[in-house]
C-alpha cells in the first residue's frame, strides 16, 4: 500500500485472510466485525446482485421516489435532495440512501455558487468560496503555480487531499452534515488513482505525473482513513467510488472498510471494446470476491451499457460476486439523469449455491438456486457447457410435456461464447 499507516492497520496478512475465509463463508461463517469470527450467526445469503441508483443527474421526481422505494436497495442522491431521501426512508425504511460528496474538488458553478455565495448544500465538502477567502493554500497548484481546473469539468478544481487541514475540515463538515439532515451515509467520489483523467498537470513540488499521482494516492489513504474513522463514529456509512484498484493490490479492501465502496466501471471491456474484462485483472476481483463474501460492506456496481451483450455481461459478472449487499446496476448514459433499471433484476436466480468457479480457459460460472451464469472474461471466444433444461430470462411458458417418462435425460451440448460475453439461464417458467 502507498501509505504507511494503511499498512500498519491492513497489512497483507489482513487480505489474505479474508480471500481464504470465502470458501469458508459461503458454507457456514459469517464474520460480525472484520476481525471476529462467529460460528452461531447464521450465514449471510448470497443472493443474486440487488439494484440500486446513482441519481445525482437531477432532482427526483415525485414518481421517481414512489418507484425508488420499490425497486432499489441503496439510492445515491444529491446534497439538495434531503426531502427526497426523508421521502424514501418513510416509504421503504430498508433502504439506504446516500448523499453525494466530492473528495477532490471544489466546484463553483452555478448551484454550487449562487450571489458569490457558497450554496447550503454543496456537491463537495468544501465551499469554492470559503476556500477562495479563508484557506486559498487548498486549491491544488501546478509546477508553475497555478490552479488545476479538471478538463471537461469545467468550474471543478483540484484540492489538496494530502493536506490534513483540508482532510480535517471535509470530514467535520460532511458527517456533521450527513447526521443532521439523516443521511445513512455518503457516497465519496473521486477517490482516483490518477490525476491524468482529469488533468495532465504536474503538482507543485513533484518532479513528474507519477510522483504527482503518488502524492495524491497517498493523501486519499490518509484522508479515507481519517473520515472513516469519523463516519464509523457516527454510525454513518463511508462508500468511495475508488478507481482502477486492479492496478494496486489491497487498495480495494482498504478503501471499503468503513461502509463499501464503488466500482464505476465495472465489466468494462479492454483495448477499447475488443479485449477481455478489465475487472478480472490484477487483484481487484479477488478482492471484490472477497467482500462480498463477508457480507459486511457495499459493493456498488456500475456497467457503462450501449448493447446488451454489455447489459448481460455486467449482470452476470455481478452475480458472480452476489452476497448480501452487492448491488449493480447499469448506465446508458454519462450523466445519470434517469434511474436505471434492467429486466435481468428480474431475471429469478435466486441464491448462490456454490462459489464463483474459473474453468481453465478463463470462463467464470456459478450456480443458483433458480439459474446458472457464465462470463467469458477473455478477449476469445471460448467453450462452455451449461445445465441441462434452463431458459434464458424471459423465455416463453413451454407447452404440458408429452415426453414419455421413460425417456433419458439429453446431454448437455457445449456452446461458445464470445469475447467479453455472458449467459445467464434459469428455471423455465411453470405452466398455469
Amino acid at each position: 500500500m502507498p501509505k504507511a499507516t494503511l499498512i500498519r492497520e491492513h497489512p497483507v496478512a489482513r487480505l489474505t485472510a479474508v480471500l481464504v475465509l470465502l470458501a469458508g463463508c459461503l458454507t457456514g461463517c459469517v464474520t460480525s466485525s472484520a476481525q471476529e469470527v462467529s460460528v452461531s450467526a447464521p450465514p449471510p445469503k448470497p443472493l443474486a446482485p440487488c439494484a440500486w441508483w446513482y441519481g445525482i443527474g437531477r432532482a427526483p421526481t415525485a414518481d421517481e421516489i414512489v418507484q425508488a422505494a420499490r425497486r432499489y436497495e441503496v439510492v445515491v442522491l444529491n446534497a439538495d435532495q434531503s426531502a427526497a431521501m426523508r421521502r424514501l426512508h418513510q416509504l421503504n425504511p430498508q433502504v439506504k440512501v446516500l448523499v453525494y460528496k466530492d473528495l477532490s474538488s471544489t466546484r463553483n458553478y452555478p448551484g454550487a455558487v449562487d450571489g458569490g455565495h457558497d450554496a447550503a448544500f454543496l456537491p463537495s465538502g468544501i465551499g469554492y468560496v470559503a476556500a477562495q477567502q479563508n484557506h486559498p493554500d487548498w486549491f491544488a497548484v501546478d509546477v508553475k503555480g497555478r490552479r488545476i481546473e479538471w478538463q471537461g469539468f469545467p468550474r471543478h478544481w483540484q484540492m489538496t487531499v494530502w493536506d490534513p487541514d483540508y482532510q480535517q475540515a471535509w470530514t467535520d463538515a460532511v458527517v456533521g452534515e450527513v447526521t443532521r439532515e439523516g443521511w445513512d451515509g455518503v457516497l465519496a467520489d473521486n477517490d482516483f488513482n490518477t490525476l491524468s483523467f482529469y488533468s495532465s498537470a504536474v503538482l507543485a513540488g513533484t518532479a513528474n505525473v507519477a510522483e504527482t499521482d503518488r502524492k495524491l494516492r497517498d493523501g486519499l489513504d490518509a484522508f479515507l482513513s481519517l473520515a472513516g474513522d469519523a463516519f464509523s463514529k457516527a454510525n454513518k456509512l463511508l462508500v468511495p467510488n475508488v478507481s482502477e484498484t486492479h492496478l494496486v493490490p489491497g487498495r480495494w479492501t482498504a478503501h471499503s472498510r468503513f461502509g463499501g465502496a464503488m466500482e464505476e466501471n465495472f465489466g468494462f471491456r479492454e483495448d477499447r471494446g475488443s479485449g477481455g474484462l478489465l475487472t478480472f485483472r490484477g487483484n481487484e476481483f479477488q478482492e471484490l470476491r472477497a467482500q462480498a463474501a463477508l457480507g459486511e460492506s457495499l459493493l456498488l456496481l456500475v456497467t457503462r451499457t450501449h448493447d446488451a451483450r454489455e447489459e448481460r455481461t455486467g449482470y452476470a459478472s455481478a452475480a458472480l460476486l452476489a452476497g448480501p449487499r452487492t448491488c449493480w446496476t447499469r448506465a446508458t448514459t454519462d450523466d445519470y439523469r434517469n434511474p436505471e433499471w434492467s429486466a435481468l433484476q428480474d431475471s429469478g436466480l435466486g441464491e448462490a449455491v456454490d462459489a464463483a468457479g474459473r474453468l481453465p480457459n478463463g470462463v467464470w460460472t456459478r450456480t443458483f438456486t433458480h439459474g446458472w451464469i457464465a462470463v467469458n472474461t477473455t478477449a476469445s471466444t471460448q467453450t462452455v457447457t451449461p445445465p441441462e433444461g434452463l431458459v434464458t430470462p424471459g423465455a416463453p411458458t413451454p407447452p404440458p410435456s408429452t415426453t414419455p417418462a421413460a425417456t433419458p435425460t439429453p446431454t448437455p451440448a457445449p456452446i461458445t461464447l464470445a469475447a467479453a460475453d455472458a449467459m445467464i439461464l434459469v428455471d423455465p417458467p411453470t405452466s398455469p
